[in-house]
């Protein structure tokens, strides 16, 4: 199905309603199911999601389940490698090489999989899904997450000429000049017409990490959380600012006591800030979906690009940081 998906974008969405971001709300009881929402709700990270998000609409379109979706959408961003920081043409670790972490997860029966500094594998969002659906595992790292893989079938590349990367690095002999810029994600949500979520997150993690170092990105509730009864959330930014406070996790439970996907994200922003060093200079953003088919987005020190669907199709939207409280 992936390899099938085209510029023929111009898509019938089918009356797809997106619901305007609402206010906070003090109401305490977790949000009730819909019905059969006409069209499906997605939203992704950055500019680039625009593409992730018409991709997994045309999976969907073409028969294609809202796990298929994520894939879809996600495997593109991955192919292309966008802005540095998502496959294996994203920025490299210290040692020089990429090392590729992803999870995906499904709202019904709360399913999900997980794949971290996996190398050579060209779409870590397939491997993940492969260890929901074809193990009794969730996460699988490093050399084990390779040959799962490869066992599978998931498309990769040679990576022989590590070899002499890691000896270097072991041996100490490593390079002063270490490009460390770049931390940015794909993470996707999808909710489908049904009234079903799912979602996945997939990176090459911070440039110039330490080989090994995992960070948000693969770690369900922080990267990425999804409740079926509830809504979703993805994350974006300095991994370790996320992992800390298992940011998505507690998006859902707010969502869960009924703020709006907005305040929800908000939210969670002030409550690191104010428990950080740091501040507000956390580098972090979220997205947000809930089950009446409501989005929103929050950033703690800058001005942040996110994509959803609406009637007219996938467009970007920019949310300011948050106001310092």
């Amino acid at each position: 199905m992936f390899s099938s998906i085209s510029k023929h974008l111009a898509l019938s969405l089918g009356g797809v309603t997106l619901v305007a971001l609402s206010a906070l709300t003090s109401c305490a009881a977790a949000p009730t199911a819909p019905a059969k929402s006409s069209g499906p709700r997605m939203i992704a990270t950055w500019p680039f999601g625009k593409t992730a998000t018409e991709h997994a609409l045309l999976a969907m379109q073409q028969g294609g389940s809202r796990l298929d979706a994520v894939e879809a959408g996600i495997r593109e961003i991955e192919r292309l490698s966008s802005d540095g920081s998502v496959g294996l043409g994203g920025r490299p670790n210290a040692a020089g090489y990429p090392q590729l972490d992803a999870c995906i997860m499904d709202g019904p029966e709360h399913r999900a999989g997980s794949v971290a500094g996996v190398e050579g594998i060209v779409h870590p969002i397939t491997a993940a899904r492969r260890v929901m659906e074809k193990t009794k595992h969730v996460m699988l790292v490093g050399e084990g997450a390779r040959w799962f893989a490869l066992e599978q079938g998931v498309e990769s590349v040679d990576t022989t000429d590590l070899d002499m990367k890691k000896s270097a690095w072991v041996a100490r002999d490593r390079s002063e000049n270490i490009d460390r810029a770049g931390h940015d994600t794909i993470a996707l949500l999808v909710l489908d017409a049904d009234g079903h979520f799912a979602g996945g997150c997939s990176t090459s993690g911070a440039g110039g990490k330490l080989p090994g170092r995992v960070g948000d990105s693969p770690i369900l509730g922080s990267g990425l959380y999804v409740d079926d009864e509830v809504g979703a959330a993805g994350a974006t930014g300095i991994g370790e600012n996320v992992m800390r406070y298992c940011a998505t996790f507690l998006i859902v439970e707010l969502m869960r006591q009924g703020l709006d996907p907005q305040s929800a994200c908000e939210e969670v922003v002030h409550r690191i800030a104010r428990l950080d060093p740091r501040g507000y200079k956390l580098d972090i953003c979220f997205i947000a979906l809930d089950k009446k088919g409501r989005y929103g987005a929050a950033a703690s020190n800058q001005t942040f690009p996110y994509a959803v669907v609406t009637e007219q199709g996938s467009e970007v939207l920019h949310v300011p940081q948050v106001t310092p409280r």
